[in-house]
């Protein structure tokens, strides 16, 4: 290939590139993507709207056809999933521990502040067990309750024990899910868009079953001003 035609390629890349898009995150980069997509929604406050369910499920149907030139490897997009939810989640606890509450006190945006919120419920509520395995299946609360943990102070190893069994139950889970379903449902490729969509109306029920738990709450009688308020 010409010199100058390799030069454009990252360039191209880059273009092609939506974080926000399963399919062009997948298709871009590969089982890198799942790892670089996870790291950064379980470790990394930023990271709080990337599409962690949709791409795990997007991953394990690629694994199963050919879209757009790209087939994965399930080995590969395993791997990858399990050490971004598992490395993510440890480093935000570990910027949490170092940071404080202050971090998340700081924070603007009004989803990280309710998924705070909802996330020390699920640690009062559950103890730390159970909240940080739950914490895995609920968009945004999955994002900030690592470093929520780390600032108060959830002992190391509980939180390491649980994570790592939340982790893996949600990375794995949900990509032998797309496996599964791209297995035995024949020309997967052809219902790929309706698949990932109907993945992300299942991914958005805890969102609006927490928005309305919160506002029958609200309605029903005042609450005292929260943590993050």
């Amino acid at each position: 290939m010409p010199s100058h035609l390799w030069a454009a390629l990252p360039h191209t890349a880059a273009l092609a590139l939506n974080p926000l898009d399963t399919t062009s995150l997948l298709t871009s980069l590969g089982a890198l993507g799942v790892f670089a997509v996870l790291f950064a929604e379980t470790g990394l406050l930023i990271g709080f709207f990337l599409p962690g369910d949709s791409l795990l499920f997007t991953a394990g149907l690629l694994c199963t056809t050919t879209t757009a030139g790209v087939h994965l490897s399930l080995p590969a997009v395993l791997a990858a999933a399990a050490a971004g939810a598992l490395l993510g989640a440890q480093t935000g606890y570990l910027i949490g521990r170092r940071a404080g509450r202050p971090l998340l006190e700081r924070s603007r945006n009004i989803n990280l502040r309710r998924g705070a919120a909802r996330a020390e419920e699920l640690l009062a509520r559950y103890g730390h067990g159970k909240a940080i395995v739950l914490a895995r299946f609920v968009p945004v609360v999955r994002t900030v309750l690592n470093p929520l943990a780390g600032a108060l102070g959830v002992p190391a190893r509980t939180f390491t024990v649980w994570q790592v069994a939340g982790g893996l139950l949600w990375s794995l889970g949900v990509t032998l899910a797309g496996y599964l379903l791209g297995s035995t449902v024949p020309s997967v490729d052809k219902y790929l868009l309706p698949a990932v969509a109907l993945m992300v109306i299942v991914s958005l029920i805890p969102v609006v079953l927490e928005l309305r738990r919160h506002r029958r709450s609200a309605t029903a009688s005042p609450q005292p001003p929260g943590p993050f308020a």
